[in-house]
């Protein structure tokens, strides 16, 4: 796996579509920060209390480590595929493929729980009464999906203008209403410093159970490494968005979360975290406050279904590029130039699920249980990510301090962290949780072994090695390889340092 195996001809991926500042716009907007803040915070409120602040910054810290993982791994390897492609080079292939099968599972399962509070947003703006219908909310929130999905697999993405747009009116609605918030003195709860401590954790609210749902709040930055064969100098920048966003998301959503203690308090999120939203927005700007925070979320929501849906589509592609996933996943569309064959299948399959669960009637559980087990497989992935980088540079770490701490102890302590948070939730987690966290991520097994017997290039991979790094869109081979690599970290020491 030195260099990509074709793909049985069926195209490569359009480069240049995206540009180095795009990357950074679509990282933040993949945290979806007034989705996220309009389906999460009442989970986190409900679930931890006043230590939500505290569960936010904790976690923010191992968060940015990886972060700096991605950063190093993605300088060696540009791949659609990312931490599918780093961690089957680095650790082992088996681990690689069960990476790209969580991010995959996990982007699935967050396409199927943002329907409802999709559709329920956009009714929220037309008639506030409407919103709490289950049938209507999932048909205009399936509408938008299917909407974005045709976009993303059409290739007429949403424009980079237009991106910009909608990320930055919902980040300026949402800092503008936390400072207002924050601002107001009709407070619930008094604010305390200590809402950042570890005084408020008890063994009701433990925080394994609150960093589970923080790291679904985190999650979606990445979305930037899965789009680096299709962005101008991927190799240069790359890795610059995921840490802004982590920044940013850790900003807005601590902000929020301290403003929704403190106007609304704990008890009331927990006894109707559906409306803690409009409650809000009337605590602040009483009669429009509710409707500006509502078109922030349909903002953000248009944006986290695009990104999500090209994150898995591309990791797919990569998959179905190597033979590890029918090939026809690997298949580009000649005129849109995007995988059409991975967007329709991710989108068919979560379509169904979203009825199968309307029907059912268990759309709010679902995406109760859906936040936990989407935890388990972004815990999953990242740690392996984390002791990727750590593994793939472990012969530069001691060059120099800021190799040992970007490059080894700070993504090393996130891997540690998230792989802690995965084991110890585990006896926590309701059966439904556990059936998708662990149970979808067990069902990649069956493929895995499937493509093992048959003997593919992506078993025998090349070891990733910062000496062998790719310059110019190529890989050195072993002849000239120290020397080609040596003369570019000479002209540009990119790969060994991050700031």
């Amino acid at each position: 796996m030195g260099r990509r195996t074709g793909n049985g001809g069926a195209g490569e991926l359009r480069a240049g579509t995206f540009g180095t500042f795009d990357s950074v716009v679509m990282a933040v907007g993949g945290c979806g920060p007034a989705y996220t803040v309009a389906a999460t915070v009442p989970v986190l409120v409900a679930t931890v209390g006043l230590a939500g602040p505290a569960v936010l910054l904790y976690c923010a810290l191992p968060t940015i480590g990886i972060a700096l993982a991605f950063r190093r791994l993605g300088r060696l390897d540009v791949n659609a595929g990312a931490s599918y492609a780093w961690v089957a080079r680095a650790l082992h292939p088996f681990l690689g493929f069960l990476s790209g099968w969580a991010l995959v599972v996990s982007a699935t399962v967050f396409l199927v729980s943002a329907t409802l509070p999709a559709g329920a947003a956009a009714l929220a703006l037309v008639d506030p009464a409407l919103s709490g219908r289950t049938g209507p909310a999932t048909a205009v929130g399936a509408g938008l999906f299917v909407l974005m999905a045709g976009v993303v697999a059409l290739g007429a993405r949403i424009g980079p203008y237009a991106r910009r747009i909608i990320t930055g009116t919902q980040l300026a609605l949402l800092l503008s209403f936390a400072v207002a918030a924050l601002a107001t003195d009709r407070p619930k709860t008094e604010f305390s410093a200590s809402w950042f401590g570890f005084g408020h954790f008890d063994t009701a609210h433990g925080f394994v159970a609150g960093a589970l749902v923080a790291g679904v709040m985190y999650a979606g930055w990445d979305v930037e490494s899965n789009l680096n064969e299709e962005t101008r100098g991927g190799r240069r920048g790359f890795g610059l968005g995921g840490l802004i966003a982590v920044v940013v998301s850790f900003t807005v959503f601590s902000l929020f979360t301290v403003a929704t203690v403190r106007l609304i308090g704990v008890d009331a999120v927990r006894r109707n975290p559906d409306g803690f939203l409009s409650e809000l927005g009337e605590a602040v700007w009483p009669g429009w406050g509710g409707r500006l925070l509502v078109l922030a979320v349909v903002l953000s929501t248009v944006a986290t279904l695009e990104t999500a849906l090209l994150q898995a589509t591309r990791t797919l592609f990569a998959m179905g590029r190597d033979g590890t996933v029918p090939r026809v996943f690997g298949r580009i569309h000649r005129a849109w130039g995007t995988p059409a064959v991975a967007t329709g299948w991710m989108a068919g399959v979560a379509l169904l699920v979203v009825v199968a669960a309307a029907t059912a009637g268990s759309g709010a559980r679902f995406l109760r249980d859906a936040v936990s087990g989407i935890g388990l497989h972004i815990a999953f992935y990242y740690a392996l990510a984390g002791l990727s980088a750590v593994v793939a540079y472990r012969k530069v770490l001691f060059r120099s301090a800021g190799n040992l701490v970007f490059g080894g102890l700070w993504p090393l302590a996130g891997a540690v962290f998230m792989g802690w948070v995965f084991v110890v939730s585990l006896p926590e987690l309701t059966g439904s949780a556990l059936a998708i966290g662990l149970g979808a991520l067990a069902l990649g097994l069956v493929p895995m072994f499937a493509a093992w017997l048959r003997d593919l290039p992506y078993f025998s991979p090349r070891p990733l090695d910062p000496g062998r790094m790719a310059v110019g869109g190529e890989l050195y081979g072993d002849a000239g390889a120290a020397a080609g690599a040596a003369g570019a970290m000479r002209r540009r020491d990119g790969v060994l340092s991050d700031f």
